[in-house]
């Protein structure tokens, strides 16, 4: 698995990498700007600063092997020149067992996290736990069903036949986890996907000037193909159903049916003195 983890971190030093990267963290600074709390925690991936746009005055990143493995955790801030400025790792934790206590954060931000861990069921329902009611993720991951996804598949496949022969488009991180296949989970745990968006329409190229040459695609993926982008992104909100309350009637705006009170039988004091005294007729 550390193999895996810093084989990801390498290829996002690539000319694909960077340019899913800049996609990615578009999308999580246009997500995360609006959303309101006190606690938000980014897990894994430090080259990007998913919680840059946010203005939750506790942030956190954690990061778990990678950091113990040795990997630098920095993110470029500014473009040309710029020096890289280093990122404080505020804990060393793995998204099975996060050591928050339950409904505690507002927040989590999980760019490829889920790929990586050992237990991505487990993960998200450790994400379940920590999250306060209507609390949010964010989710970034690889879209196995992409033209990125199909020439990993057909490396794959010829590093089969050929016993261990080829090169791999992307990381070798296992099996990758679709859109649909996330979002199945992330029901069973009472979660609501608010948005949900693919980017990176471009052929899986590996130079920069050829990616440069397809950027027409990105607009055209958008609108013709728009699920077969080589990335997802995606807002899930924890949702807790609870009682119902009931309300005055007033309030709910129905009319509740008076009561009906028998009426009793209108009767003349003329029968009623003659059915005392016995002298009616019909008798």
């Amino acid at each position: 698995m550390s193999d895996q983890i810093i084989g990801l971190h390498h290829w996002f030093d690539s000319p694909p990498g960077r340019y899913l990267l800049a996609w990615e963290q578009a999308r999580f600074d246009e997500a995360v700007a609006d959303i309101f709390g006190y606690h938000s925690l980014q897990l894994g991936m430090p080259l990007l600063d998913g919680l840059r746009a946010n203005r939750m005055p506790h942030q956190w990143l954690g990061l778990g092997q990678e950091a113990v493995h040795g990997s630098i955790a920095f993110v470029e801030n500014g473009a040309g020149d710029d020096a890289l400025q280093r990122r404080p790792v505020n804990l060393l934790a793995e998204p099975v067992a996060l050591p928050f206590a339950a409904a505690s954060l507002d927040l989590l931000v999980l760019p490829h996290t889920l790929e990586l861990s050992i237990d991505p069921h487990a993960a998200l329902r450790e994400v379940e736990r920590v999250l306060v009611p209507e609390g949010r993720v964010v989710i970034s991951g690889l879209n196995p069903t992409s033209l990125w996804g199909l020439r990993q598949w057909r490396a794959r496949m010829v590093q089969r036949v050929s016993g261990g022969k080829g090169t791999l488009y992307l990381p070798d991180v296992g099996e990758f986890i679709g859109y649909r296949r996330l979002r199945d989970w992330l029901r069973l745990l009472s979660f609501e996907v608010e948005s949900a968006r693919f980017g990176c329409y471009r052929p899986a190229v590996r130079s920069t000037q050829w990616l440069e040459r397809f950027g027409f695609m990105d607009p055209w993926g958008e609108r013709w193909w728009p699920i077969l982008g080589a990335a997802y992104f995606l807002v899930a909100v924890k949702r807790v159903h609870g009682m119902r309350l009931l309300e005055p009637a007033w309030r709910s705006g129905r009319q509740r049916s008076a009561a009906t009170v028998p009426v009793a039988n209108r009767v003349a004091p003329a029968q009623i003195s003659r059915a005392a005294t016995g002298t009616d007729k019909n008798r």
